[in-house]
């Protein structure tokens, strides 16, 4: 089944999400079988400890700066970057300043 926040809407993904003094906000804006669109927000100093996930995922930047490390590699992104980061490759995020990004998941 289909979840969609924002079904046949404008809306701007840098203001569909806040920051938390402290943490990292998610909000699930699309869902479904074919994958999911979510936005994070994270404040300086946060981030998510290495994982994988098992199908390739971008990360596009709306706000801030993030260091984001896939496969051992960091990478410093800035509002307007992106990257891949692929199926089953070890990976982390650290707000290196409040951040905002849009993560995009499809299943294949």
């Amino acid at each position: 089944m289909d979840k969609l926040l924002f079904k046949g809407a404008v809306f701007s993904p840098i203001h569909a999400i806040e920051y938390s003094a402290g943490g990292v906000v998610s909000k699930q804006i699309l869902k479904n079988e074919a994958g999911n669109l979510t936005l994070f927000s994270f404040d300086k100093g946060q981030g998510l400890s290495v994982h994988t996930a098992p199908f390739d995922a971008t990360v596009q930047i709306l706000e801030g700066e993030a260091e984001i490390t896939i496969g051992g590699t960091p990478f410093l992104l800035h509002q307007g970057d992106a990257i891949i980061m692929p199926a089953n490759v070890p990976h982390a995020l650290l707000a290196t300043e409040k951040f905002k990004m849009l993560l995009t998941m499809i299943k294949g």
